[in-house]
């Protein structure tokens, strides 16, 4: 048996470092500030643009992911060995999400580089889905169905990409709107859901 506390203590530094690590991909080039004027900068910031659409999903999609890690409750105080191996490699695509947001950000158009992004954050999807299975007497609360509907969500937002990265590689991040719809989901579920 292994602390929660201290598997937590680990997830939110190493959540803390890949979210701190995605902005430093937005940059301007240090060769467009020599002899810069007022249009150069702002051509140099437009240029950015590409960069700016994975950057803020990841920031979302990790500080959407944090505050449901620190929401989902035990009432244990200790997790099993497979909870805290899952937890290891979850926390490996975690520190994965920087080096496939900078490569999303430079090659947008790539299906390769969309595939790669979009299977990072599916994988945290689906091993976050499963680290709630294996979470010790957890409390089933509303928060609980919340967090397990946006989870299949979100991967079915990441096979879609996926699948569209073939399709229309440079616009196939416009997958992940559908979770702007999660919500709905949640509560089509809750009314069809049998209750108990």
């Amino acid at each position: 048996m292994y602390p929660k506390n201290r598997l937590d203590a680990l997830t939110d530094g190493i959540f803390a470092v890949g979210m701190t690590i995605l902005v430093l991909d937005l940059r301007i080039p240090d060769e467009a500030a020599v002899g810069a004027d007022e249009a150069s900068l702002l051509q140099a910031l437009l240029a950015l643009g590409p960069k700016l659409l994975p950057y803020l999903l990841s920031f979302y999609v990790l500080g959407v992911s944090w505050l449901s890690l620190i929401k989902a409750r035990s009432r244990g105080e200790t997790v099993g060995e497979a909870y805290a191996k899952w937890s290891l490699f979850y926390l490996l695509f975690v520190t994965l999400v920087p080096f496939s947001t900078v490569l999303m950000g430079r090659f947008t158009s790539h299906a390769t580089a969309t595939v790669i992004y979009a299977a990072n954050i599916g994988a945290l999807a689906l091993i976050g889905f499963l680290l709630m299975s294996l979470l010790p007497e957890p409390v089933r609360d509303a928060h609980w169905v919340e967090r397990r509907v946006s989870l299949l969500v979100l991967l079915v937002s990441c096979l879609l990409t996926m699948a569209l990265s073939f399709v229309v590689p440079g616009r196939a991040l416009w997958a992940f709107a559908l979770n702007l719809g999660g919500g709905l989901v949640v509560r089509l579920y809750r009314r069809l859901a049998p209750a108990g």
